[in-house]
């Protein structure tokens, strides 16, 4: 492609909306254009990155007989429905009425959809396995975009899903997807990370994560120290690398005493002089799903110094979501006190306290009457835990839960996630077979997911310096950059078209700078937009006998003589495929 003849426009100014670095770049080299808040146009050089992008996963899933479909956007409330997931939902669903007044939503995901297309053909166990895939845009009402294409509202993505005729079956997909995922990450050549994870409002039994690792990622990570056990820290077992236990020997007599205008654990630890992690904290919670009438207030024990994971107390509480916090009305109305004052002991509601408190005794917490708190109060004596549990977020340094070393904390973009669904989605909308003794058996499911604009993105995040983006030859837009420096030399113009001309035809996907700019303003855009490579010819080099060869990763410039041009220039861009 040759600049003149293309739709490429930088900008020398950084936006004043974008916010991390890769967000940044794609505006500045024009691979992006905002739409609105969440929604945007692909430029010419985005789009050749995302259709590299979408061969690999193509080639990796057609080579283990998976089978491409392509399913609507536009989806009928009456399927979503049926697995009760158009109120589960919410707001994330884009609803409205057609003209008849029948409701639709805009495609966030579509387990719906290929269950309904799937339950009208597979009728034998003889129809099963099967995997479909799509690669779709989907459309998810963020509450609050941002950071351009890795949290968007309209996005693209490859969602594939598994159909197996029982557990044994569908683990095998599902190992097969992870295969899969591994070797599609591998040939970006980043530095990416498969973790432990949540479902979320997926569902399923079985669910990993695929990172990659990048400081503006806003997912917490934690990975053993010799690599052998990664997990998202929403999911991460919390273990201390050394179990507190208390040195008191006695249980001592509970006793009631004043912390007038102490509201927060920081407070209490320098009026008693006691670290936060030898105090408990008192949190409460509503066990209701989102939307419910009433509230089921529960009550949370943890230390002082430790944060609750709320996406494992709603998988303690069977939720569909995150539990919500009880609002300060709402705790005043279940203790009689303001946060702040409230604790544990003479409550009439479900108590889950954390694995770390188990280990303390004679502990401080508040005594439900505002203005007081209680010293020397024991689990079991004063009061009952409901449940003992793991509860709150594990951190760096803590004991890897394979008891391999610690945990080191990453942060990461979450590119891929795979999920186990098993009869989920099946049982709900009655997607059944019939198996070797004719009895109707529902279809095992497993459901695949890549965000193919966000691994974009985020390949940026990970790989780019002061001056740019540094793209892996993988998905770079173009593999080499020319900077024709002198076009209106009739003799440097013609030998540049000449090398342009040849390298296309061996397969080599050049960016031909040739308009009239400095050679400075060509550089700086070169390293903007950021190939693999770049040649720089002029009318001194090839007077010379001599053009530059810039490596855009490492900016080591190698001189070439004319005529091994072609050759060299070939042969480094086929070493990094």
């Amino acid at each position: 492609m040759k600049w003149t003849k293309s739709y490429i426009y930088t900008l020398k100014e950084t936006p004043a909306d974008a916010e991390i670095v890769s967000h940044k770049l794609m505006v500045r080299g024009g691979y992006i254009k905002k739409v609105s808040q969440g929604i945007f146009t692909y430029g010419p050089l985005a789009l050749r990155s995302i259709r590299k992008f979408e061969n690999i996963v193509r080639e990796e899933l057609n080579k283990r007989g998976c089978v491409e479909i392509l399913m609507p956007m536009v989806q009928p409330k009456e399927l979503w429905q049926e697995t009760n997931r158009w109120s589960e939902m919410g707001k994330n669903l884009l609803k409205f009425k057609n003209r008849t007044d029948q409701e639709f939503c805009l495609g966030a995901t579509h387990e719906e959809i290929i269950t309904d297309f799937i339950r009208r053909d597979i009728k034998s166990y003889r129809d099963l396995p099967v995997v479909l895939y799509q690669i779709q845009t989907k459309y998810r009402d963020e509450i609050r975009p941002r950071f351009g294409l890795l949290r968007g509202r309209e996005f693209l993505m490859k969602d594939a899903y598994s159909f197996d005729r029982d557990a044994d079956g569908a683990i095998q997909n599902y190992k097969l997807q992870y295969a899969a995922y591994t070797a599609i990450f591998k040939r970006l050549g980043v530095n990416f990370v498969s973790v432990k994870a949540d479902s979320g409002n997926i569902g399923g039994s079985m669910s990993e994560e695929f990172h990659i690792l990048a400081e503006a990622g806003e997912d917490a990570l934690l990975v053993s120290e010799n690599g052998d056990f990664a997990a998202n820290v929403e999911v991460c077992p919390a273990i201390d690398a050394t179990p507190h236990v208390s040195s008191d020997k006695e249980l001592k007599v509970l006793e009631k005493f004043a912390t007038t205008g102490l509201k927060s654990i920081d407070d209490l630890s320098k009026f008693l002089k006691i670290e936060a992690k030898n105090l408990v904290k008192t949190l409460f919670y509503s066990a209701a799903e989102e939307g419910a009438k009433d509230i089921k207030p529960v009550c949370v024990l943890l230390r002082g110094s430790d944060e609750l994971n709320s996406v494992k107390l709603k998988t303690l509480l069977d939720l569909s979501n995150p539990p919500l916090m009880l609002t300060d009305e709402e705790v005043k109305q279940v203790t009689t006190a303001w946060p702040g004052s409230c604790g544990p002991v003479g409550l009439k509601i479900p108590i889950y306290m954390d694995n770390g408190v188990e280990g303390l005794k004679n502990y401080v917490v508040g005594a439900n009457e505002d203005g007081f708190h209680l010293r020397n109060v024991n689990h079991d004596r004063d009061f009952k835990p409901t449940k003992i549990a793991d509860l709150r977020t594990a951190r760096h340094g803590d004991k890897s839960p394979n008891g391999k070393g610690l945990l080191k904390s990453y942060r990461g973009i979450e590119v891929g996630h795979i999920f186990y669904l098993g009869s989920k989605y099946s049982k709900v909308m009655n997607a059944s077979y019939l198996n070797e003794k004719s009895e109707a058996t529902f279809i095992e499911m497993g459901c695949y997911g890549i965000g193919i604009s966000r691994t974009v993105q985020a390949v940026i995040e990970q790989c780019n310096d002061k001056d740019g983006i540094i793209w892996p030859v993988s998905i770079a837009p173009f593999h080499v950059h020319i900077c024709l420096l002198d076009p209106q030399d009739a003799e440097t113009a013609k030998y540049t078209n000449s090398i342009y001309e040849e390298l296309l035809s061996l397969g080599v996907e050049c960016l031909l700078d040739d308009r009239e700019e400095r050679p400075g303003v060509k550089f700086k855009d070169a390293d903007l937009l950021g190939m693999p490579l770049r040649l720089n010819i002029g009318k001194r080099g090839v007077s010379a006998n001599e053009i530059e060869m810039v490596i855009r990763k490492s900016k080591e410039t190698i001189k070439i003589s004319l005529k091994n041009v072609v050759q060299e220039v070939s042969s480094w861009v086929k070493s990094q495929m």
